[in-house]
């Protein structure tokens, strides 16, 4: 199965940003142990500093005992002394209870030491001193035992200290490692695999440009943005083929009629003209000059005909004077006739020194001759104005009345428009062209334009 594109761009840094969520998983872990141990080094210290505050305490009691039994009267400040000495000793013991690091047992005599040599009860010496003859060597054996497990486990943290930053280097380089070369095979992997399919899009496209239409094979399913760019380009290249296939008919056509208005021009009229000169001089002779002159009037009436159908085979005027004054010769010809709207012609300067493909120019020509034909047949309009203009490297040619108009809704002329509106846009198309319907600026009527991008050259 295929991935997507952005699924095989992103595989990469996904594999890496897992093995690095892993790696950190790994440390969090072995330092969390190391957070364990370190909490049992601080209870040690802890108790120790509880069992030394402890023994302090004990050892200054049995001075202040020693002291009261030598002395010859009470002393209220030793006695206030042994209360207070007291009362550091259970503090410390509280503490030390709240570590627990001792067992049940030794906790039990240490708290019942406190309760024995608690002043409060009675101030009896030699209990007292008995007391702490039990109390203070067990404190000091507790003392010494912590202080072993201190040093045992201060060695130890550092061992295991040094173990885990020589483990956590190993295991951090290796799998830094592995996540490179992992990110690297996959991203080369991926990428020779994209690189490959762009290549045979890159390659179709260079061919199309150079004139060979042969599309890129188009997938059966469209799995990614380059499987859809592969059947935009092969949909593209078969509209191309249809493209240059109406333009290279049109072209044939537009030749056709170029090469059938010179036969007329230079076989049928020539042939045409001798049989008039023959009239001419039938005209002479007495018997035969009304029928001549008729059959003169009959042959001139032909010619002139056959010269309206060489204009519109290929009008001349097109060839010898360019497009501004083969549009202006149209529309004198089409105008001339009663009825006909007053129509007002403009070309700018920079139009007239317009020099446009053979094609293109003809193409143009054929569109404006079925644009006035259109608003001479239906629009029943008073006036008439053509402008064409150069703007934005594009050259605007705009057909204006003030007729009825129509619906020009955008699908209309591809639908319901009727034959000339369909033949307007198909050539149009042919040329790289975009027409347009649209209300006029007059109170009523119809605006046509066509713009057709210049290539720069």
């Amino acid at each position: 199965m295929r991935l997507a594109l952005k699924h095989q761009i992103i595989m990469a840094p996904a594999a890496v940003l897992c093995l690095m969520t892993l790696l950190l998983c790994f440390l969090q872990f072995t330092y969390w142990d190391m957070s364990v141990k370190r909490q049992q080094a601080k209870d040690l210290k802890t108790a120790f500093i509880a069992l030394a505050e402890a023994e302090m305490a004990a050892e200054r009691m049995h001075g202040v005992i020693l002291y009261l039994t030598q002395a010859q009267s009470p002393d209220s400040r030793a006695l206030e002394q042994m209360a207070n000495l007291h009362q550091h000793l259970a503090t410390a013991i509280d503490r030390l209870q709240e570590t627990e690091l001792l067992d049940q047992s030794s906790m039990r005599l240490l708290q019942q030491g406190v309760i024995d040599l608690n002043p409060e009860q009675g101030l009896q010496l030699e209990r007292f001193d008995s007391d702490l003859d039990v109390l203070r060597p067990y404190i000091k054996e507790q003392l010494n035992t912590l202080n072993r497990k201190r040093e045992d486990l201060s060695v130890l943290h550092r061992e295991d200290m040094d173990a885990l930053v020589a483990e956590t280097t190993f295991v951090t380089i290796v799998v830094l490692g592995f996540a490179i070369l992992v990110g690297i095979l996959l991203s080369l992997t991926f990428a020779r695999h994209i690189l490959r399919r762009i290549q045979v899009l890159s390659d179709s496209a260079a061919r199309i440009t150079d004139g060979d239409f042969s599309p890129p094979p188009a997938p059966e399913k469209v799995r990614d943005e380059l499987d859809g760019l592969a059947v935009s380009i092969n949909r593209m290249t078969d509209q191309l083929i249809r493209v240059v296939a109406s333009e290279k008919l049109l072209e044939g056509a537009e030749e056709e009629r170029r090469r059938i208005a010179m036969d007329i021009h230079d076989q049928t009229l020539a042939e045409l003209s001798a049989v008039r000169r023959g009239l001419e001089q039938l005209q002479q002779e007495a018997p035969c000059g009304e029928a001549a002159a008729s059959i003169e009037a009959d042959l001139q009436r032909a010619m002139t005909n056959l010269r309206v159908v060489m204009d519109d085979l290929h009008p001349q005027t097109l060839d010898i004077l360019g497009l501004p004054a083969a549009i202006e010769s149209l529309l004198e010809k089409s105008c001339e006739s009663p009825g006909s709207p007053a129509y007002h012609f403009l070309a700018g300067d920079d139009s007239a020194d317009l020099k446009l493909p053979r094609l293109t120019q003809v193409t143009v020509y054929r569109i404006v001759v079925e644009a006035i034909n259109n608003v001479l047949q239906h629009a029943h309009a008073s006036q008439l104005e053509i402008g064409m203009t150069l703007r934005s490297q594009a050259l605007f040619v705009v057909v204006e009345d003030n007729g009825r108009g129509f619906d020009h809704v955008p699908q209309l002329p591809t639908t319901s428009g009727g034959r000339g509106l369909h033949n307007i846009q198909e050539r149009a198309r042919a040329i790289g062209a975009q027409v347009s319907w649209r209300n006029s600026r007059f109170s009523s009527g119809t605006r046509f334009e066509l713009v057709l991008p210049l290539r720069e050259e």
